[in-house]
């Protein structure tokens, strides 16, 4: 039988599961009562690792969580068709499909070979996690021109190998190798 885990004994970045579905802890705010008897409070904001939304919850400090059946498992990004992305699992070589809503913008930052972790909850897959930051080629950006830089910080739109579209520094050209955070989808330097 899983472990249970108490409402206060949460923490930031930690995993339980509440109504059968796994959830990721993205911030927990506890309210200690001011009135003899009152209850401790625990305010958790939190992410559905099956839907990917996020919300706030508040719970009793002493209500129960099971700690979720997780597992990630390594694998390299193959293809993507119409019925969705292809993985293979570089432990047990199985194809791990996942559909488009599992992914989010995930197709953004995934080159052909691209080594990223799946999640997978009681066995099947629900998710991947994606590095930090990733390396992408600027397939096309327009030429810096004379006098452009005086201003300062000043940025020029650029569409990267796998068609995501973000703004780079005006010494950025076609070409080039960048890092791009996959949490901002901004620009995190050259390579």
């Amino acid at each position: 039988m899983p472990a249970l885990i108490d409402a206060i004994d949460i923490k930031r970045k930690m995993y339980f599961e509440f109504e059968n579905t796994p959830y990721y802890c993205l911030d927990v705010e506890v309210s200690t009562p001011t009135a003899r008897g009152g209850q401790t409070l625990v305010r958790l904001k939190m992410r559905n690792l099956l839907t990917r939304a996020v919300f706030d919850k508040t719970f009793k400090a002493g209500e129960k969580f099971k700690e979720p059946d997780l597992d990630t498992v390594e694998a390299s990004y193959l293809y993507s068709d119409n019925d969705g992305s292809y993985f293979l699992d570089q432990t047990t070589f199985e194809t791990i499909t996942l559909s488009a809503d599992k992914l989010g913008d995930a197709l953004n930052f995934l080159l052909e070979g691209a080594i990223i972790q799946i999640d997978k909850f009681n066995g099947n897959p629900i998710g991947i996690q994606l590095p930090a930051q990733v390396e992408l080629a600027v397939s096309y950006t327009e030429p810096a021109t004379r006098g452009d830089t005086a201003a300062g910080n000043v940025t020029k739109p650029a569409k990267l190998e796998t068609g995501l579209e973000i703004r780079v520094p005006f010494y950025i050209k076609e070409g080039d190798k960048i890092k791009v955070s996959t949490e901002t989808h901004e620009f995190a330097g050259r390579v």
